[in-house]
């Protein structure tokens, strides 16, 4: 195993959204570990350490509480911890779960370091598939009971990277072929002795040093590269203002959000205008959840736009280069429970194309579901070309005494057979989602030809 590397991830507001305490202690009461209720504040205490992370104050009660277990029987605590793990297995942030499959498909060891007991915190880690727990030991007395006193390191701050250099070196690991992650300023010394550290939910003390040091700062409830303000992701924000009453140069009408799972699902759309992804965001903010889009490099490496779009979620596309990059983050994304939104067609169909009633589609999406294990759900968009035709630069957001009407049109999700006639199945269940019209065969004329193309010319013509 040597030279493999390892992730080291912290429990409490890492690999789990807040604390895991009011879990743990519920399961111990239940298994009459503990016999009385709870303790005065002791909700307080957990909602300021969600709020705020690991003070100096509460650690210190913590290395405490093994005088607080002298007496329990590690039998009753073992069983009392299977209990908790079912509960906090739940908790377990989505992204989180990905960084460790992401980590165990590289080859490497994947270890949860954390103050929290041992015993508690052991079931966790085998539910979830972890190599190795390093945590702190209470140390067992001959009655099977704890004696009151911690048996090795106090795991936390430096404690908890001399524990993760002993088990390394011990391994033959190289620490600098290492990963860890924390929330925690008080785990800086374990952040500074790894090779690739990564600040997860950092609390206030930490936010700035890990900028500084340019440290990776992720939320495992959002996807990589999605940052966050007061706990608030862009993408939210952005929903929230984009409301009928913030956008009076467009009507929107959304029909079907009954048909969207819960979980993870694929949006497949038809593609129209440059307004599209708005009007599936909006669609998709109706749902209070974010949508993650596939954006190709030319939006996503654009000076200005680049960085709001990757902020807002946005997967990059390189549609010339290798495509493994983009497809196993809206795979990961998709397995985390996301809404991941893709254009089958690849980009605005030009010329007589967009007025083509068959809609013809590349592979990618129904690749990118079956991949995933989660279901499509076929879109149909119309109109948003009156708002924002594709010849124009801008939408025509000064039109407010007669604003077209948009119709986002959700159907019902479905499992696609992962072929070529996957994807024509998909392209007809888009196409059934549409007006009548769409589904007639015209002639354009040459001004709704022109207006097709970027430049606004019909090529070969005389401008």
């Amino acid at each position: 195993m040597a030279g493999t590397g390892a992730a080291f991830f912290d429990l409490d507001r890492t690999l789990l959204k807040g604390a895991s305490g009011p879990i743990i202690a519920d399961a111990l009461r239940e298994a009459g570990v503990i016999t009385r209720g709870a303790y005065p504040g002791e909700r307080l205490v957990f909602g300021a350490f969600n709020l705020i992370g690991e003070t100096l104050p509460s650690m210190a009660l913590t290395r405490q509480a093994a005088r607080a277990a002298k007496g329990w029987s590690v039998l009753k605590v073992r069983e009392a911890a299977e209990v908790a793990a079912d509960r906090l297995v739940e908790a377990v942030e989505p992204f989180a779960r990905e960084a460790i499959r992401d980590h165990h498909e590289h080859g490497r060891l994947v270890v949860l370091a954390t103050t929290t007991p041992f015993d508690l915190v052991a079931p966790l880690a085998q539910r979830l598939g972890l190599d190795d727990v390093l945590a702190t030991h209470y140390r067992v007395g001959p009655d099977g009971a704890y004696d009151g006193t911690i048996d090795g390191e106090f795991v936390w701050s430096r404690g908890k990277a001399r524990v993760v250099k002993h088990w390394a070196r011990a391994r033959q690991i190289d620490l600098d072929d290492c990963f860890a992650y924390s929330d925690s300023v008080f785990d800086l010394p374990l952040l500074r002795s790894v090779g690739h550290p990564a600040a997860v939910n950092p609390d206030l003390r930490l936010l700035p040093i890990a900028v500084a040091s340019r440290w990776p700062v992720l939320w495992f409830d959002a996807p990589p590269g999605v940052p966050k303000l007061l706990g608030l992701e862009p993408q939210r924000v952005a929903t929230m203002l984009a409301r009928a009453e913030f956008l009076p140069w467009v009507r929107i009408r959304v029909e079907g959000l009954d048909h969207v799972p819960d979980g993870g699902a694929l949006l497949a759309s038809n593609h129209r205008s440059y307004l599209d992804p708005l009007a599936v965001g909006f669609a998709g903010g109706r749902l209070g959840r974010p949508v993650r889009f596939l954006a190709k490099k030319e939006v996503t490496d654009a000076p200005i736009v680049g960085p709001i779009t990757t902020a807002l979620g946005a997967i990059r596309v390189d549609r010339e280069g290798p495509t493994e990059e983009a497809r196993a983050a809206a795979t990961a994304a998709l397995r985390a429970g996301e809404l991941v939104a893709i254009f089958p067609q690849g980009t605005i169909p030009r010329g007589p194309a967009f007025f083509e009633p068959e809609l013809q589609g590349r592979n990618g999406a129904v690749k990118l579901a079956t991949e995933a294990g989660r279901p499509i759900v076929p879109v149909g968009i119309w109109g948003t070309e009156k708002a924002w035709p594709r010849h124009k630069k801008v939408p025509y957001v000064m039109n407010l005494a007669e604003p077209p009407e948009v119709t986002i049109r959700f159907g019902e999700p479905y499992v696609p057979e992962p072929d070529e006639a996957g994807t024509a199945e998909l392209m007809r269940r888009i196409a059934d989602l549409l007006p009548p019209e769409a589904r007639q065969r015209r002639v354009p004329s040459d001004a709704e030809l022109a207006a097709t193309y970027p430049d606004g010319v019909i090529p070969g013509s005389d401008g």
